[in-house]
């Protein structure tokens, strides 16, 4: 889930995945996280994973690389102080997904060098565009029957996809598919004396 949290649609969210013993990544816009740090500290607290999605969801690669750092660790600053109560740019989820799939090859270096995963998408629910859940739903059935599996994009931001994903989940289950929960490595043992 990207874009998140926002409130009145992301409750929702986590109530269906609740209800469906599911978990999932959201991908959070560090402006949002910064306005509602007990939505992000309740995602985490469900089991959930963050990611993070930059400050203000600006497509990095329209503006100067200088900008776009900042746009990604003053999202991951924001992030983590929501989460933790502590401001920093280096991540406890290394997870990162570009606004609109937009990226640089020197930011996707970047971000490499300081062990941050980037996330695509294999399809996405088109949920930015004005449907109802149930197209939402057929639209989304269709794309992942077709492929078989992949990672879904959805927004906890958009009404229609709050109200359309128990029927989704309620599909997958009675059609095989399983959700694989998306989480980091464990920090590697600095030393045989951590152990």
């Amino acid at each position: 889930f990207d874009d998140g949290p926002f409130p009145p649609t992301t409750t929702k969210v986590l109530a269906t995945l609740a209800a469906e013993c599911v978990q999932a990544t959201f991908f959070l816009v560090g402006r949002n996280a910064e306005a509602n740090p007990g939505m992000v500290k309740k995602i985490a607290a469900e089991g959930h994973t963050i990611g993070h999605h930059t400050w203000s969801h600006r497509w990095l690669d329209k503006i100067s690389q200088p900008q776009a750092i900042e746009e990604i660790d003053r999202g991951i600053v924001a992030d983590e102080k929501a989460l933790h109560g502590k401001a920093t740019s280096v991540p406890t989820t290394p997870f990162f997904r570009f606004p609109g799939f937009a990226s640089t090859p020197a930011l996707l270096s970047g971000l490499q060098s300081r062990g941050i995963a980037v996330l695509g998408a294999d399809f996405w629910a088109s949920d930015w565009e004005p449907m109802t859940p149930e197209q939402q739903l057929n639209l989304i059935i269709d794309r992942l029957d077709n492929a078989g599996k992949g990672i879904i994009l959805f927004h906890d931001t958009k009404a229609q996809t709050a109200k359309m994903l128990p029927a989704f989940l309620q599909y997958l289950r009675r059609n095989g598919y399983k959700v694989v929960h998306l989480v980091p490595p464990r920090p590697l043992k600095s030393s045989l004396n951590d152990r």
